[in-house]
């Protein structure tokens, strides 16, 4: 495993944490650099896109994704 951890957060950003690359659709990289954690913004509304900055709270944003819990075996 790469040790990269991508968590969702009900109705909020995507948390992203360990060692990974962050390229926009014409092939730059971000500069994460001192960054361990970085929020992405699933709303569509943050003025940082692709950075999470909160307006998934104001902006009504509704997450549909529902993770089954596992059958205890």
């Amino acid at each position: 495993m790469s040790g990269v951890v991508i968590k969702t957060r009900e109705n909020g950003p995507l948390l992203v944490s360990g060692p990974f690359k962050l390229i926009d659709h014409l092939g730059n990289e971000y500069d994460l650099t001192g960054k361990e954690n970085v929020a992405l913004c699933r709303c569509g509304v943050s003025a940082k896109r692709p950075f999470c900055d909160g307006t998934h709270r104001t902006c009504g944003f509704q997450s549909g994704e529902v993770v089954p819990t596992p059958p205890i075996a």
